[in-house]
């Protein structure tokens, strides 16, 4: 569809791939924006609910990154976050040896009417086990994700000026 002789961008474009070829435009590096978002993914998939915007917050502040750029992306990957929980949970489980924890929601209600502090634990310790799962899992996601994603950048940053030349 065609607004006043243009062509009308679709959501990845508008939300996602204009505001960062903006920063880049404003003198955000490549670097920058490309650890910024493998961060983002990383931390926003991070098991334990409540906490990633404070580790997005956290890394940001560490790194220099760029602060709205690995937020937003922390915010469009909580689904995903919520999609891998189970898997992570799992995953922990089989590393520490654990039982499995039913996570039907009448057997946790079973098992918080029969004894909090049990039920307690149990969540404690699936949820940590989980944390050293992703512990275990993130840095080599970042790495390869911040490869992938510097060497789209530059060629988005030398394609911009090549087009910025010949205007």
């Amino acid at each position: 569809m065609e607004l006043d002789g243009r062509r009308k961008d679709g959501f990845f474009r508008r939300r996602i791939a204009r505001p960062i070829v903006e920063l880049l435009r404003q003198g955000v590096t490549p670097e920058k924006m490309a650890l910024s978002l493998a961060l983002g993914v990383a931390l926003g998939v991070f098991p334990v609910l409540g906490t990633t915007t404070a580790l997005c917050a956290l890394a940001a502040f560490i790194w220099r990154l760029n602060l709205p750029a690995i937020q937003i992306v922390n915010y469009f990957v909580y689904p995903l976050q919520i999609v891998l929980l189970i898997p992570f949970f799992r995953l922990g489980e089989n590393l520490f040896g654990a039982p499995h924890l039913p996570l039907s929601v009448a057997q946790i209600l079973a098992m918080v009417h029969a004894s909090f502090w049990v039920a307690t634990r149990f969540l404690w310790t699936t949820v940590w086990h989980a944390a050293v799962v992703w512990c275990l899992i993130a840095p080599i996601f970042v790495v390869l994700a911040y490869v992938i994603l510097l060497s789209f950048f530059r060629r988005m940053v030398r394609r911009t000026l090549q087009e910025s030349g010949t205007n």
